[in-house]
C-alpha cells in the first residue's frame, strides 16, 4: 500500500509463498472515490485517508509531517535498513524538488556528498515504501536521440506538498511546483485506472516529449498533463502521434469538460480518467 511495507509480509513472501501469492498495489483515495467536489482537497492533501479526512489544512498538514518523520525514523529501520533519518529526509526532499524531472544521479550524489551508489540506494528505498514513483522512459529503435533516464515523483501530492512546505491551496497555485504537482497527480491516477506497471514517459534530446506513454493489448496511448484551462495541440504532441503510432492522445486537464482537440487528440477532466479506462478495457476508444 501507498507508504507502508510489513517485514512479516516480506519475509513471508520471499521464504514461501513465491508462486502462491497475488500483488495488488493500491494508491490513496483517487477522484472518483472522493467526488469531482473533493478534487482540490484531495490534490493539496493527498490520497493518505487521516490527511484527506483531517478536520481543517493545518491538521492535514501536522498529520503528515508526522507521517514522513514516523516512516523514515521507525518504519524503515525496521525493516532492515540502516540508513540515517535525516540523511533520507534531506534526499527525499530532493526528490520533491525534483519531482516530475529526469533523475540524474550524479547531481543527486553531490548534493547529499555520498557516492552515485548511494544516491540510487536512496532511491531503491523510497521506491521500494511506496512514497516515490519512478518512471521508466520508453525508447525504441528511432534515429533521433531519446532520453534513457528515469523520471522521479513522490507518489502522494500531500507529501509532496508537506515536504516543500506548502500548507494551502492558495501557496500551491503559486508555487513554481504547481504543474509537476498537477503531473503527479495525473498520472497517479492513470497508473490506477489502467492497473497496469507498464507505465513509461518518453523524451528525445530535441525537446519532444511525452508524459505518459501506456501500451495496452497490442495499442498505444499516450496522457499529457497539462494545468491549463484550454489546452491546445502542441508540436511535442505532433511529434509523439508520429514516432510513437499513437492511436490516440488524452490531455488531463482540470477543467469540467471533454472536447476535442484535434482528431487523435483528446483534452479530459481528471474526473474522466476511471471512465475511459473502463472504456478501453471494453475495446472502444473515445
Amino acid at each position: 500500500m501507498l507508504g507502508s511495507a510489513s517485514p512479516h509480509l516480506v519475509s513471508g513472501v520471499s521464504e514461501s509463498l513465491a508462486g502462491r501469492i497475488g500483488f495488488i498495489e493500491l494508491e490513496g483515495f483517487l477522484v472518483d472515490e472522493v467526488g469531482p467536489a473533493k478534487r482540490d482537497r484531495l490534490w493539496l492533501r493527498g490520497g493518505l485517508p487521516r490527511a484527506f479526512l483531517a478536520a481543517s489544512e493545518a491538521a492535514s498538514l501536522a498529520w503528515r509531517e508526522d507521517y514522513i518523520r514516523t516512516l523514515l525514523e521507525r518504519d524503515i529501520p525496521q525493516l532492515g535498513i540502516g540508513v540515517p533519518a535525516e540523511a533520507l529526509r534531506r534526499f527525499w526532499t530532493m526528490v520533491a524538488h525534483y519531482h516530475g524531472r529526469v533523475w540524474n544521479a550524479a547531481e543527486f550524489a553531490r548534493a547529499i556528498g555520498a557516492s552515485e551508489n548511494t544516491a540510487r540506494r536512496y532511491l531503491d528505498i523510497l521506491a521500494g515504501a511506496f512514497v516515490v514513483r519512478v518512471l521508466r522512459p520508453w525508447h525504441q529503435n528511432l534515429k533521433k536521440r531519446q532520453v534513457k533516464a528515469p523520471k522521479v515523483y513522490v507518489r502522494d501530492t500531500g507529501l509532496l506538498h508537506a515536504l516543500l512546505g506548502i500548507a494551502t491551496r492558495r501557496e500551491l497555485l503559486g508555487h513554481p511546483k504547481v504543474g509537476a504537482s498537477w503531473e503527479g497527480l495525473a498520472i497517479g491516477h492513470v497508473a490506477a485506472a489502467f492497473r497496469t506497471r507498464e507505465t513509461y514517459f518518453w523524451a528525445t534530446h530535441a525537446g519532444a516529449e511525452l508524459d505518459l506513454f501506456v501500451p495496452l493489448r497490442g495499442r498505444r496511448y499516450g496522457f499529457e498533463c497539462k494545468f491549463q484551462d484550454a489546452p491546445g495541440m502542441t508540436r511535442s504532441m505532433h511529434v509523439a502521434l508520429s514516432d510513437l503510432s499513437l492511436d490516440h492522445l488524452w490531455v488531463v486537464y482540470p477543467g469540467p469538460s471533454r472536447y476535442e482537440i484535434d482528431r487523435k487528440v483528446t483534452a479530459i477532466p481528471l474526473t474522466d480518467v476511471m471512465t475511459l479506462a473502463a472504456s478501453l478495457a471494453r475495446g472502444s476508444v473515445r
